[in-house]
């Protein structure tokens, strides 16, 4: 029953994604998060500051994961056919293929129209990095390399966990996502606050994002773009990224298509150092245009 549940929701997500205005869990999520770093982040010493991070990311997890066993239960003893329905639902909210999608065609929409400047302003909506200087060539591989990360983080991911653990264990895994998304960056304003968020992610990932790494090699087989290219930069790119885990999927989506990705970035007006990954093999516009 449970698979079958896992079926429709991803269906529904295909069909309905995130519409505008809709009371997302993730929404709720991010209040929350934004309430405790307020009441939580206070203080210079780092100690602390690592301390009052990780009772944030455990606050959050425990009341998100908390809410989701509290409403099936509700449901259940409302009706088998509610706490079914609830069970679907809270699945559908912890899968995002669409949005990705969405996000993708529009930045990719704006390049082919040669409008650089409204796909830089669509691409800060996949990226955390800043987008006002990118040229066109970098516009399309800061979205390839979202769109690889987030194949994990959106889609692989929360079905890894919704098949392990069922709905609860998928919300519980979007609230350590959200986290890291919100409060895991390594600067001076989150480095101690964020970095019990950040580690948590790595480890939510690990197994995740490695099989990710293998769909996206299996998929550039069926796609006729070539198994051997896509696992062999995997395994030997994947560990040059900063995260233990987004290089993984970014490496076989850069030997896919054959391609170089990574490099320094501006966050949040720092330049970071990154390594390559991949090797420029074709042009980066001729497999998207």
């Amino acid at each position: 029953m449970e698979s079958l549940n896992i079926i429709i929701a991803y269906l529904l997500d295909l069909a309905l994604g995130d519409p505008r205005g809709f009371p997302h869990p993730v929404k709720i999520m991010g209040k929350l998060i934004n309430f405790l770093e307020r009441v939580l982040r206070r203080g210079k010493n780092w100690w602390i500051l690592r301390i009052k991070g990780a009772i944030l990311a455990l606050s959050v997890v425990g009341a998100s994961a908390s809410c989701a066993y509290l409403i099936l239960e509700l449901m259940r003893k409302i009706n088998p056919i509610a706490e079914y329905l609830a069970r679907i639902f809270l699945a559908y909210t912890s899968l995002s293929t669409k949005d990705l999608i969405l996000h993708a065609r529009l930045v990719l929409k704006e390049i082919k129209a040669k409008n650089v400047v409204e796909a830089r302003k669509r691409l800060s909506y996949m990226v955390s990095r800043d987008t006002r200087y990118l040229s066109e060539n970098e516009i399309i591989k800061a979205a390839t390399e979202s769109i690889a990360e987030n194949t994990n983080d959106g889609i692989i991911a929360p079905l890894f966990y919704l098949i392990l653990g069922g709905p609860v264990l998928a919300v519980s895994y979007k609230a350590i996502n959200t986290l890291d998304s919100m409060v895991g960056y390594k600067n001076e304003k989150y480095s101690d606050f964020g970095w019990f968020s950040a580690r948590l992610d790595d480890v939510a990932n690990y197994i995740p994002a490695r099989i990710s790494g293998f769909l996206i090699s299996i998929s550039s087989f069926i796609l006729c773009k070539g198994f051997k290219d896509s696992f062999k930069t995997m395994l030997r790119d994947g560990k040059k990224h900063l995260s233990p885990n987004s290089g993984i999927s970014e490496a076989a989506m850069a030997g896919a298509l054959g391609i170089r990705l990574g490099g320094g970035a501006v966050y949040q007006g720092r330049f970071v150092r990154r390594q390559y990954i991949g090797k420029d093999i074709k042009k980066v516009d001729t497999f998207l245009i």
